[in-house]
This record gives C-alpha cells, sequence and structure tokens, in this order.
C-alpha cells in the first residue's frame, strides 16, 4: 500500500471514499509494527491500494509502508481513499482553458417528470476554497424547500467556483477549487456538477454574468428541456446562496444596483440562512431586495450547520482535523497537493466569518 507522510499525518488516518474498496472483506494477513505489536488488514488492499500517487506537495513523501511516522516515531495507521484520477462513469471533468471548456450536461436531466411545473436550475457561486459539507447541503435543503413551497421541479445543480482574480485571502488556484468540487460531488451526488467557466475567465465575472452565462449555456443553446408531451420548456435559473451574501447586497459599493436589479428580478435568490440571522428581516429593510422580494425563497436551517472554509483553512495551518467536516476525497486532494498550510489570513476575516 502507498502511504503519503505529510506535515500533519493524523489527519490522513482512517481517509476512505464510498467508493473505495476498503469495505471489502477479503483474506486476512498481521501486519507487525514497529513496536511490536500486529494489525490485521485485507490481503488485498495492497493490491487496490498501491498506485503510485503524483503531483504531491512540496512537504509530502512517498512511503512503500501502510504505515506512516512523524517526526517523534509516532505510528499512524493511514486507509487510502480511490484513486483521486479515477473518473465514475457517466462523469465529465471539467477543462483546464477555455478553448477546452464544455458546459457540463451529464447530470442535467434530459426531462421533466412533471409536465405541471416549472423546470429549474440551482447555481451556486463562490470561493469554495475548500469547499465543504455545508456547500453540499445547501443544496439539498434547498431541493427539500422548493419541493415543499413551490411549483418547480429541478432539473440540475452548478458549483460555479470563482477565478483567482478575485483576489480573496486564503483562495486557492482557481484549478484546484474546481478539481476539489468535483470530488465532492463525483461519489456524493446524483445531481450536482461544476461549471469551471467562471474560474477560466481571465477577469473576474460579476455574479449578474456569471447567471447570464447559464441561462445562455441552458435555455439559448440547450433550448430548455424537453416535457414528457415532447414540448420543449424555458429553464428558470436561480442563485444559491448563505445569509451572508445577501447581507453583503446592503452594504455600500459592494454590489451594483443594476446587478442586483438584473439578479433578482431576472433569476431570484434561493437563501440559506445562518446561525443568529434574520434574512426576513433584512429583505423587509433594504429597497430593492424588498420590491423583488417574491423572487426570494427563505430557508431555515432544520439542523444549524456553521462549517465554512475560513475555519477549515485555520484547522489545517494549525494542524488540527479537519475531518467530517468536508469530503474524505477532498482532504486528501488537499494533503496531496499541500493547500492551505501555509500563508496568512487576516485576524478580522477569520473572526468575523460568517458564511460557508
Amino acid at each position: 500500500m502507498t502511504v503519503i507522510s505529510s506535515p500533519h499525518p493524523r489527519h490522513l488516518s482512517h481517509v476512505s471514499d464510498s467508493s473505495s474498496d476498503s469495505d471489502v472483506e477479503g483474506p486476512h494477513t498481521d501486519t507487525e509494527l514497529p513496536n511490536g505489536s500486529t494489525l490485521s488488514s485485507p490481503a488485498s488492499s495492497s493490491s487496490t491500494s498501491a498506485k503510485t500517487l503524483s503531483n504531491l506537495g512540496p512537504d509530502t513523501r512517498l512511503l512503500e509502508s501502510p504505515y506512516a511516522t512523524n517526526a517523534d516515531g509516532d505510528i499512524r495507521p493511514i486507509v487510502q481513499s480511490a484513486d483521486l484520477e479515477e473518473v465514475p462513469m457517466g462523469v465529465r471533468r471539467q477543462a483546464k482553458t477555455l478553448v477546452e471548456y464544455m458546459f457540463p450536461t451529464h447530470r442535467l436531466a434530459p426531462q421533466m417528470l412533471d409536465e405541471t411545473k416549472s423546470p429549474l436550475v440551482i447555481v451556486a457561486c463562490g470561493s469554495f476554497s475548500p469547499i465543504t459539507y455545508l456547500h453540499l447541503r445547501m443544496f439539498e435543503m434547498a431541493i427539500d424547500a422548493i419541493h415543499e413551497q413551490t411549483r418547480f421541479e429541478v432539473i440540475g445543480g452548478y458549483y460555479s467556483p470563482v477565478s483567482d482574480n478575485y483576489k480573496k485571502p486564503g483562495l486557492a488556484p482557481a484549478h484546484h477549487r474546481v478539481r476539489m468540487c468535483e470530488l465532492a460531488c463525483e461519489r456524493t451526488s446524483s445531481w450536482l456538477m461544476v461549471d469551471a467557466w467562471e474560474s477560466l475567465q481571465p477577469t473576474y465575472q460579476r455574479t449578474a454574468l456569471v447567471l447570464d452565462h447559464f441561462n445562455q449555456a441552458i435555455n439559448v443553446l440547450g433550448k430548455g428541456v424537453l416535457t414528457p408531451s415532447g414540448k420543449r420548456k424555458g429553464v428558470k435559473v436561480m442563485l444559491l446562496a448563505g445569509g451572508d451574501l445577501i447581507e453583503s447586497m446592503g452594504e455600500p459599493n459592494v454590489w451594483a444596483e443594476d446587478d442586483l436589479h438584473h439578479i433578482l428580478d431576472r433569476y431570484g435568490c434561493i437563501i440559506v440562512e445562518r446561525t443568529g440571522s434574520d434574512v426576513r428581516s433584512f429583505l423587509l429593510s433594504h429597497d430593492i431586495m424588498y420590491e423583488h422580494r417574491r423572487n426570494f425563497l427563505v430557508i431555515k436551517q432544520l439542523i444549524y450547520n456553521d462549517i465554512s472554509s475560513t475555519k477549515v483553512r485555520l484547522f489545517l495551518r494549525r494542524g488540527m482535523s479537519v475531518q467530517y467536516l468536508l469530503p474524505n476525497s477532498v482532504i486528501r486532494y488537499i494533503f496531496e497537493k499541500g493547500l492551505y498550510f501555509s500563508g496568512k489570513e487576516p485576524v478580522k476575516q477569520v473572526l468575523n466569518d460568517k458564511g460557508p
């Protein structure tokens, strides 16, 4: 079995994906540890996990052993997850250049199930540095609320990571963030996709233009979606965001008023409230948002989840565990590429972090 010794080896302990072969029972062998004790493990694991890992971060090294040791000689058993470069069946990964870019449709429903409903695509724009379980849960909370409160039928969902030109502290290179989003979706969802168009742009793209891009790809070029009767319907595109994004819409000089009118009137917004926030009162107090209040869907979290990318990056810099805060495949990618272990972020940004 091939293993990695990382700046914080214990974080890799018991990292495995749902698609990993490690869940399959097989013949067991007893492995003697350096301290004299033994560990029983499947004999087949060495053959399924022996693929060489490439493009490791600067502080990592390969060991031909099922165990990694830190500077103090402590033994850390490691269970490898599935090959990160293995593409699940039916999945198309995003290109790294605009020349090769193609709009992803592999999980976009080709036909509606209920002709009496209106087709809807949900889009989440953001840094996703890194993507967390809250980013994934937001889509599931949204689809529950849409099913219960509206006459929409969701036919697809997209993450649109921002480009490097956003210049936000803690922002990993765009191709890494796109890849982490893909890893988070590939084996955990049947309907979520990642679109790299925004991240590939040479300049920062305003959210209004990003939503226009989705509308162009789905409704103009894609001609909407097929209905059971054989007709085609135009698809509504809505922005999915946390409460912190809506609050930023009320801050001076952050959003252009024309962009707010364009987003809220033409597309609309699905808002997941964060702990302690009151989005409805905020909508009431803001003139533009109140004008478009009927194009908002506010979701109250029934199980509060305040995981944030900012805190995940802080934990990694401090050598703390991030297990169960983000998918295992994303954790493994972070360690392989050596992301977030160095660098600094403004203390105010960490303390005032409010969103995912």
